[in-house]
């Protein structure tokens, strides 16, 4: 077999261009990134606790940034994130599109009226969603990466809930202050999304965070 034969042969091992495992995280990423908004709608009771289902995605957003931080590193995550603007800005667009299309006659109202519901938005809550998810995701990386520099490879249930329920509190404050300040009091709502968020980021995230590195370094052997 000839020199150039067997590069033929290996090339589909050799020029892969990135990691099996980032590359099924990333688009595992942005379809997180998009339904976010919409679970967002609805408000789930978890024992006394109540929060926005949107909340779901959203760490598994922080989950997935800070398995690709120990996987790949703190810049690829960071890039990670940064990619994720597109499908959150596309979708915004496609969005306000289609709500500002006329809607067929043939379509029942109620179901135009679910949708308009679940679809729309105000500005002031589309730009608090888009600096909550940068500021925050960010600083989920930029904390779990720091952590780690400075401990090592171990510990990491505690480097990302540490990372996790503290962007949670930032993201927090981001959203519910640019959405909602001056529209009513949002002390009593903040508290409880904070308190809830939190309490779902130390519980949740750690032990995803070992299954997605474990998923991913199963990935990245074959």
């Amino acid at each position: 077999m000839t020199t150039e034969v067997q590069a033929a042969a290996n090339a589909p091992q050799s020029a892969r261009s990135i990691p099996l495992s980032l590359f099924a995280f990333a688009i595992f990423y942005g379809g997180m990134v998009c339904i976010a908004g919409v679970l967002g709608n609805k408000q789930v009771a978890l024992g006394p606790l109540a929060v926005e289902a949107g909340i779901f995605a959203f760490l598994l957003l922080v989950v997935t940034s800070s398995s690709v931080a120990e996987l790949h590193g703190r810049e690829t995550a960071n890039r990670l994130v940064l990619i994720g603007f597109i499908p959150l800005l596309v979708s915004l667009a496609l969005s306000i599109i289609v709500l500002a299309v006329p809607a067929s006659p043939d379509m029942a109202p109620d179901r135009l009226d679910a949708f308009n519901t679940i679809m729309g938005g105000t500005p002031r809550i589309w730009l608090g969603g888009i600096l909550a998810y940068g500021i925050s995701t960010f600083l989920n990386v930029t904390i779990f990466s720091r952590l780690k520099a400075r401990e090592g490879a171990k510990l990491l249930w505690l480097r990302a809930g540490i990372a996790s329920v503290l962007s949670q509190i930032v993201d927090t404050l981001i959203f519910i202050t640019v959405a909602f300040y001056g529209v009513f009091p949002i002390a009593e709502l903040l508290m409880g999304q904070m308190i809830a968020k939190v309490v779902l980021s130390a519980v949740l995230v750690p032990p995803a965070v070992y299954a997605f590195v474990a998923l991913g370094r199963r990935l990245d052997a074959r």
